[in-house]
């Protein structure tokens, strides 16, 4: 473990969290007609409502941060190369996915590349639970959420070809 101060682990995790929030802000700019979108699209009866996605991926953010922090502070930026590359494309790619989905309406590459995000949740968290078993564990509940969101992500754009091509 790095012998930092509490006020630059402090720090820390503000960057750690602003660069997690920056990067969902990315994505966010792309759902921002999500809400609107998603009601005119035929989805399946078991789909949550439109309200829930936000709190639900505030969460899993703050979530990713947190894990992000406790990587850092146990292995610095150096000490964990592998592991923070990992989670910067797997943050590159869940933006990307709003964009595909909601601004470019393109249903079978988003489906592609959520299941390509799936597998970069699933190295984060090998790599985050080697280093710290609570930053991998922080991971686990995102993974299962990505998992229900493909599962959601493939069957509404099975029921709206003519609108998710």
């Amino acid at each position: 473990m790095q012998n930092l101060s509490i006020f630059k682990q402090a720090i820390g995790l503000v960057v750690c969290l602003l660069i997690v929030y920056a990067t969902a802000s990315i994505g966010a700019i792309a759902s921002a007609t999500a809400g609107e979108f998603y009601q005119s699209l035929v989805r399946p009866d078991w789909a949550p409502p439109g309200w829930l996605f936000g709190p639900v991926w505030t969460l899993l953010y703050t979530m990713i941060g947190v894990a992000t922090w406790l990587i850092w502070r146990k292995s610095g930026i150096i000490g964990a190369t592998r592991a923070h590359l990992l989670n910067g494309a797997q943050l590159v790619a869940n933006a990307l996915w709003s964009w595909l989905f909601f601004q470019w309406n393109l249903g079978a590459l988003a489906f592609i590349e959520i299941l390509g995000l799936w597998i970069l949740i699933a190295l984060t968290i090998r790599h985050f639970w080697k280093i710290n078993r609570i930053a991998g564990g922080l991971l686990i509940p995102y993974l299962l959420w990505v998992t229900f969101a493909s599962l959601l992500a493939y069957t509404t754009w099975q029921l709206n070809p003519g609108i998710l091509g």
